[in-house]
């Protein structure tokens, strides 16, 4: 990835409690902040849970990616991110995309051959996120090891963006509704995946091609079997299909990586589970819960 110059510093941040409970002592700890990052000023919403202050003890970090025409705000309400991170003592990180120049400022972010404005003007999302974990980890209690992204739709393509460029800094990654759309994956350790996506996604296909705003989709497969040669897996996954799920699993990895996949039959280009979708997006799967995934699965994971 290339060098940049940047200047970074938090501008007012925003303190709130997530929730309307009267004990605030029990409530998530919300932060909303700008970042300076290549000459633009980028934000993020930054949650704590309510543990964090009841010791000195170092959490795990979850980076959460918004989708095309999404935001920070727009996840945090949508998918229930929140209450599982509180409740498995998890700090949870909102960054945003860039705007596009129409009149609905849509978010994006630069996946490598997708999307929007983000990959139209280059916009150095790696580096972007790379300065935003280290400043995170630097102001609070994080621990270094056990950094995890995950992200819907184009936030999932620039999570698998980040693994192929960031591997030395993140422990393991989610990708949602999402595909491989990096130019070129070549980590510097292999980086444990779980994929989570509906066999009756039209906008993202699954068996790859054209989809959303005509975009050209990489099939699902052909990125897992990319992130599966980089951890050396074999070239046979269990597969599992019970009517409902197919769960496919490269296990026997080097270091202990796994490359999973959890393909339902219902659903569509949703988040799994979530009881609330955007305009845009279609009815969740009921089949699984994405983030009962997740978190289980970033659980098994950290950095040597």
């Amino acid at each position: 990835m290339k060098k940049f110059l940047f200047k970074c510093f938090l501008l007012l941040p925003v303190v709130t409690l997530v929730g309307c409970d009267d004990d605030s002592s029990a409530q998530p700890h919300r932060i909303e902040s700008p970042l300076e990052v290549d000459g633009r000023i980028r934000n993020y919403v930054l949650v704590l849970p309510p543990s964090y202050y009841d010791n000195s003890e170092t959490f795990p970090l979850v980076v959460a990616l918004h989708g095309t025409g999404g935001s920070a705000k727009q996840m945090e309400r949508m998918y229930g991110l929140n209450e599982k991170a509180a409740s498995s003592g998890f700090v949870l990180l909102y960054p945003e995309g860039i705007r596009n120049d129409g009149p609905l400022g849509l978010r994006s972010w630069n996946a490598g051959q997708c999307c929007e404005d983000a990959m139209k003007k280059n916009v150095d999302d790696v580096g972007f996120i790379s300065t935003l974990i280290d400043r995170i980890v630097a102001d609070f209690r994080i621990d270094s090891k056990r950094v995890y992204v995950t992200g819907m739709s184009n936030g999932g393509m620039m999570a698998y963006r980040l693994a192929c460029e960031l591997s030395h800094k993140i422990a393991a990654i989610a990708p949602v509704s999402a595909t491989m759309m990096a130019n070129t994956c070549n980590p510097e350790r292999a980086v444990p995946v779980l994929h989570i996506h509906s066999l009756l996604d039209v906008k993202v296909p699954y068996e790859g091609g054209i989809g959303i705003r005509g975009y050209n989709f990489a099939p699902v497969d052909s990125a897992l079997q990319v992130m599966a040669a980089n951890a050396g897996c074999s070239n046979t996954p269990e597969t599992v299909d019970d009517g409902k799920v197919i769960i496919t699993r490269w296990t026997d990895c080097e270091n202990g990586v796994s490359i999973e996949s959890y393909a339902t039959h219902d659903g569509g280009h949703s988040w799994p589970g979530s009881t609330e979708h955007p305009a845009w997006a279609d009815e969740p799967s009921k089949y699984v819960n994405a983030n009962d995934l997740i978190w289980e699965f970033f659980e098994r994971f950290k950095l040597e």
